[in-house]
Order: structure tokens, then sequence, then C-alpha cells
């Protein structure tokens, strides 16, 4: 053995002391990186369908929980009376007053001027 890698050299070189402590600190923080790196890939798809889940579930249940009291309604009321016309006929009106709004915002792109809304 030379005399040059028994302990005691090695202890009395601080440089080499030094240089082999940042090698493994080095070397730590490449294992510890890829390490991580993989419990990130083996997370992600766990996370994917956990987040996709809960989005889907909150869209069906916001519109279960709207669409069902308001067809419940709709279906409790009878036809044939002044309400139910009075609903078609302004649902008929706000969507007349869209339709003019959209041909309106499509002229004032196209360069031309957008008409007054007429209301009645």
């Amino acid at each position: 053995m030379s005399e040059n890698s028994t302990p005691e050299a090695h202890a009395s070189d601080p440089l080499k002391t030094v240089a082999d402590a940042m090698e493994h600190a080095v070397q730590a923080a490449k294992d510890g990186a890829a390490d991580a790196r993989a419990r990130v890939d083996e997370a992600l798809p766990k996370v994917n369908r956990f987040m996709s889940r809960l989005v889907y579930t909150t869209c069906y249940t916001l519109s279960y929980g709207v669409v069902f009291p308001s067809v419940l309604v709709a279906r409790s009321i009878p036809r044939d009376n002044p309400l139910v016309h009075g609903l078609v006929d302004g649902a008929h009106a706000a969507i007349d007053m869209v339709e003019d709004m959209k041909k309106g915002k499509a002229e004032s792109v196209a360069g031309e001027p957008t008409p007054a809304i007429a209301h009645s």
C-alpha cells in the first residue's frame, strides 16, 4: 500500500477531501433528481385521472342539479295557459335578440356600422 492511500495521507490533503466530498454531493444530487423524476412520472397519471374524474363529476352534478329541477317544473305546468305562452314568447324574443346581436357584431368586425337594436 502506498503512502498516499493511507487514511492519514488522505486526511492530510484537504483539497482531495473537499473534492471527494463535492463528488459525493453531486452524485447524491443526481441520484435524488433521478428518484424524484421517477416518482413524478409514476404519480402524474394518477393525478391526471383524479383531476379528470373530479371535473367530470362536478360538471355532471351541476348539470343534473340544474336540468332536473327545470324539467320537473316545466313538466308540471299545464301547456295551454298564459304562463307557458309568455315563457315561450319571451324565450323566442331572447333568441331573436341574441341573433341580432351576433349579426351586429359580425358586421362591425367586417367594418360595417352596427344597427341600433330596437326595443319593443
